[in-house]
């Protein structure tokens, strides 16, 4: 659903104070974190959606690893999982336990554990998983409290609905689609592990709501403004020539709707604007950081080959949330 659907929806939820709920939906965080000892915080999330590789056992790869995207986002460890399944009635069985084998295998390598799940029958195929993770209580990483001087990283490359857009109608390349989906079964376990040991002021993942969509979320809850150079955008190859032949998403156009009047784009092409909106599958973490911890971070994630790429800046909240220029 589009995040301006949801915002409304939401919005009008009754709720009930605790506490030690630290994280709810107010702020449209990546999961929900409840506190249960002065030492360990629970993450909760869950997330699951259709195909978008005909290989199920890759499918599966990337619906898990998708799922537990969200535990590293909120500076957690994923602890137990539980499998959603829906299935065709009349489908070959071995389809799915192809899909379930490929997420089981990202489970394991997340290192948490498969604890069950919930099946039905639907007349098409949709897959994910209910995590559960821990994290220390003061250690807890919000989508919110970038401060002004922060610079922006971003660890994955973008594109990826892009791509999936031109594979269903044949166009897109062998190599476009293998670095595509690299990226999708890359978990952001090892991106999570460092930043993990670092004053993050704030991180999100970013999936359905794109690029632009999370970071209008994140510059909003801090109320910021989130500077983006546009020549330091990184997209997977081919993402701008398809972007170009309008290899686009209805999801994309969503997103550019619920982000339109809070950007200011400054001479950004077209083909551009479509990657930055596109919704991404299992797309990597978008964090802030101050200037003074850059090079050390940085070091870290070069020496364990992690891929980064500074992305922009913050600074105080001017007349729009957003600007690429």
């Amino acid at each position: 659903m589009g995040p301006e659907v949801l915002s409304d929806i939401l919005f009008d939820l009754p709720t009930v104070e605790d506490q030690n709920l630290i994280v709810g939906f107010e702020k449209s965080d990546d999961a929900s974190v409840y506190k249960l000892t002065d030492e360990i915080a629970m993450i909760q999330t869950l997330d699951f959606f259709t195909p978008m590789v005909e290989d199920p056992y890759i499918f599966g790869q990337i619906a898990a690893t998708n799922s537990l995207s969200d535990v590293y986002a909120m500076g957690g460890t994923p602890k137990t999982a539980m499998n959603i399944v829906c299935f065709p009635k009349k489908m070959d069985i071995s389809i799915l336990g192809e899909i379930l084998k490929g997420g089981a295998q990202k489970v394991v390598e997340a290192g948490a554990v498969l604890s069950g799940g919930h099946s039905i029958h639907d007349p098409e195929i949709k897959y994910g998983l209910s995590v559960t993770g821990i994290a220390h209580p003061d250690k807890i990483l919000k989508n919110h409290g970038c401060q002004s001087g922060d610079i922006l990283i971003y660890t994955k490359k973008l594109g990826t609905g892009i791509i999936s857009t031109a594979n269903k109608a044949n166009l897109a390349s062998q190599e476009s689609i293998d670095e595509s989906i690299r990226y999708m079964t890359l978990l952001n376990k090892y991106a999570g592990e460092i930043i993990i040991n670092y004053p993050i002021t704030a991180c999100t993942d970013i999936t359905g709501f794109g690029f632009l969509g999370h970071a209008f979320e994140m510059a909003k809850g801090s109320e910021k403004t989130l500077i983006f150079e546009k020549d330091f955008i990184p997209f997977i190859k081919n993402a701008d020539q398809y972007a170009k032949d309008f290899m686009i998403t209805t999801g994309g156009q969503q997103n550019r709707n619920f982000v339109r009047n809070n950007i200011k784009f400054d001479n950004t092409p077209l083909w551009l604007q479509e990657i930055l909106f596109d919704p991404q599958t299992s797309g990597g973490l978008l964090f802030s950081v101050s200037p003074d911890i850059l090079p050390t971070l940085l070091k870290d994630f070069q020496n364990k080959n992690i891929e980064f790429y500074v992305v922009g800046s913050v600074e105080d909240k001017q007349n729009k949330y957003l600007i690429v220029r």
